[in-house]
């Protein structure tokens, strides 16, 4: 079928292991030029809208010759010479650009970006778009160039993964290889970025893979040394922030750090809120979708304009708040205007990372919190400055659900390891929190509104996201209580069900009768024709189901009982409204086995070949990606019945403009422009796609 993958599938473990590791060094190397790219490209649109007018060929050459530390990178408050008028329209030109650029070309590029990087690996078998690098890096740099209220961390992570993907489908790797190379990418990025490589290697098993196998865990962190020993030979060693040395002034002190800990969750959860509620808005907002960013980019200038502190990540403000150099009055203010100038930006299709934002949300809000505290118990607690740098590692660790990664990664941008206990404390509190009001962190919670549940999905037991309604025979074979014995005996000759359910008058389910049952007592049947009725036949100790159970609660049912069917009753009664089928179960199984292995690597396949490809499958079977058929469009699978008709299975669908591979269920819409991945017989298969001619 396909030679590279066969021969990938061959390897033996050590061969394996050391081309992996080879080819995490690409991951570094590519991860790092990226990340270096990236920042440079910042610097450089900066320059363009925000400083003091220098001409473009001078301001790549400041972009590409200085060895950039954050300070150089982004001022404590991006534009606060200029005149009110140009940092008002600056985020608006920005938008203008961003928002045309993400719309045709590469729409998964719209906000943060890390969600598609783990829609890609838990469906798409790791494979994105080669473009999205390009996009990505452009849109994303203009946004934050302009003044966009975005960090830097999210479209890192989807430069360097689609770099690890693009690599891995250049090599014509296997599903499970290309997804370690994502997460190779992903935390070279990551570790170029912040210089922080422990860091970069658990945030890609931690957020991106979601497994923290030693198979994938080597090559990651191989990927993210490299990273880090390139990224710091060009732009230095140097902390990303640099923090007084703050430590642990009195034990009764982690009291009130448990306390941040409540009140970053808390923080996190609202601007988790409003994020998505002001997407909401815009996506309500009947406007030409490429324009909006314009817009956003319009409000989040009216905000900059009086404090151009919430432009960019805001790494100045950060260090300020960090130092205690801000009034508590000011670190009120500007919780309130990063949240919403974060939001906007994001919301109206803007380009660019969460994370900074959380880091500057946290920093200020612990900054205000631990300003309070400070000041009713000076000689119990340290100063505000210290509350800053654990709430803002804090606030990640309630957004993101990855406290890990957070203490990690604010000990290796602030190199302060005083401050571990209280931040471990903080975070633990602050995720619980979190985790307790809502499931989702930011950004499973983006994929959640899509209809994708990835916590579901990585269950192995598929059978728990599967429920009886999905498979319930509606037409059960129901039987009158007082139906005589021959009756019985005919309906058993002429059905195929292998138990016959027994109800009152009112259908109420009374008990089952078994073929087994039955066979006992066939030889009797002269002398029980006229006194026996199906009343006396029953097995009333034969467990019943209702709708809303999932398929693993149905199999152990089946499983304990010996029975091969099982009735379905209405939840609190006894009536029957319909039957649960051993080999439905089972059939429900492996349809969904295969079609999550079809997302991995048949899928893969598909993805790299050309549009319209066909795989054989073996006699006379086939597996290709067809057009939808626009009289399709509004119609569930459910209702076009194409296995019914044709003999086919769509197994994936994927959508036209995001690349997205979704598996289907029977009641899933074809919305126009839909790809179906359909598996059949060959003149089924063929018979649709000339549907769609």
């Amino acid at each position: 079928m396909d030679a590279p993958h066969a021969d990938a599938a061959r390897r033996p473990p050590v061969y394996e292991h050391s081309f992996l590791a080879l080819v995490a060094v690409a991951c570094g190397l590519a991860g790092a030029a990226g990340a270096i790219l990236f920042r440079s490209l910042i610097y450089f649109f900066g320059e363009l809208f925000f400083g003091s007018g220098a001409g473009w060929m001078e301001s790549l050459g400041d972009a590409i010759g200085l060895a950039l530390d954050p300070a150089q990178l982004e001022p404590a408050a991006p534009g606060a010479d200029l005149p009110w008028w140009r940092r008002l329209i600056a985020p608006a030109i920005g938008g203008a650009i961003v928002g045309p650029l993400v719309h045709y070309l590469a729409v998964e590029t719209k906000g943060h970006g890390v969600p598609e990087v783990m829609l890609a690996v838990a469906r798409g078998g790791g494979v994105i778009r080669r473009r999205v690098v390009s996009v990505k890096t452009l849109a994303s740099a203009i946004t934050i160039g302009s003044g966009g209220s975005v960090g830097r961390e999210g479209p890192i992570v989807q430069i360097g993964a689609a770099l690890g993907s693009a690599i891995g489908q250049t090599l014509k790797l296997p599903a499970r290889q290309i997804r370690t190379l994502v997460g190779c990418g992903a935390a070279a990025g990551i570790a170029a970025t912040f210089n922080a490589p422990i860091a970069g290697a658990l945030f890609a098993v931690e957020v991106i893979l979601g497994d923290f196998a030693a198979a994938q865990l080597a090559p990651i962190v191989i990927s993210s040394v490299v990273a880090t020993v390139v990224s710091r030979a060009v732009l230095g060693d140097n902390p990303a922030f640099l923090v007084p040395a703050y430590e642990l002034v009195s034990p009764l002190e982690l009291g009130f750090y448990a306390i941040a800990g409540v009140l970053a969750g808390l923080v996190g959860l609202a601007f988790v809120w409003v994020l998505y509620a002001t997407e909401d808005g815009f996506d309500r907002w009947r406007f030409p979708e490429p324009a909006k960013a314009a817009v956003g980019g319009l409000l989040v200038g009216a905000i900059g304009s009086q404090l151009p502190e919430v432009f960019g990540g805001g790494y100045g403000a950060i260090t300020a708040a960090l130092a205690g150099e801000l009034t508590l009055a000011t670190l009120g203010l500007l919780l309130v205007a990063k949240l919403a100038a974060t939001s906007i930006t994001l919301g109206s299709g803007g380009s660019g990372g969460v994370f900074a934002p959380s880091l500057f949300i946290g920093a200020v809000g612990g900054g205000l919190f631990g300003g309070v505290v400070h000041g009713a118990f000076p000689a119990w607690t340290a100063s505000s400055g210290a509350y800053a740098l654990v709430t803002m590692g804090a606030v990640v660790a309630a957004t993101t659900h990855a406290p890990i990664t957070a203490i990690i990664m604010i000990f290796e941008m602030t190199q302060s390891i005083a401050i571990i206990p209280p931040l471990m404390i903080t975070c633990v509190v602050s995720m619980t929190v979190a985790a307790l009001l809502r499931r989702d962190s930011i950004y499973t919670l983006k994929l959640r509104r899509r209809g994708i549940d990835l916590q579901a999905e990585q269950d192995p037991n598929v059978l728990r996201s599967l429920f009886v309604r999905d498979v319930i025979d509606r037409e059960p074979e129901i039987i009158p209580a007082d139906a005589p014995f021959g009756d019985v005996l005919e309906l058993v000759v002429g059905s195929r069900h292998t138990a016959f359910f027994v109800a009152d008058g009112g259908g109420e389910l009374l008990g089952a009768i078994s073929v087994h049952e039955l066979r006992r007592v066939i030889l009797e049947e002269d002398s029980l024709r006229n006194v026996v009725v199906a009343a006396d036949l029953i097995e009333e100790s034969r467990p019943t189901l209702h709708e809303d159970d999932t398929l693993d609660l149905g199999l152990q049912l089946l499983s304990r009982s010996g029975a091969t069917e099982l009735a379905v009753v209405a939840q609190g009664t006894r009536r029957i409204v319909g039957a649960l089928h051993e080999q439905d179960v089972l059939a429900a199984f492996h349809a969904q086995m295969l079609s999550r292995d079809l997302a991995g690597s048949l899928g893969t396949r598909l993805s790299m070949a050309q549009r319209g490809r066909t795989i054989e499958l073996g006699s006379g079977y086939v597996l290709a990606e067809v057009e939808a058929p626009a009289g399709f469009a509004g119609r569930s699978l459910r209702q076009l019945d194409l296995r019914g008709r044709l003999g086919v299975q769509v197994v994936l669908l994927r959508d036209a403009d995001r690349e997205a591979v979704r598996v289907p269920d029977a009641d899933e819409c074809i919305a126009a422009g839909d790809r179906m991945v359909v598996a059949g017989p060959q003149a089924g298969v063929a018979q649709l796609s000339n549907l769609g001619h």
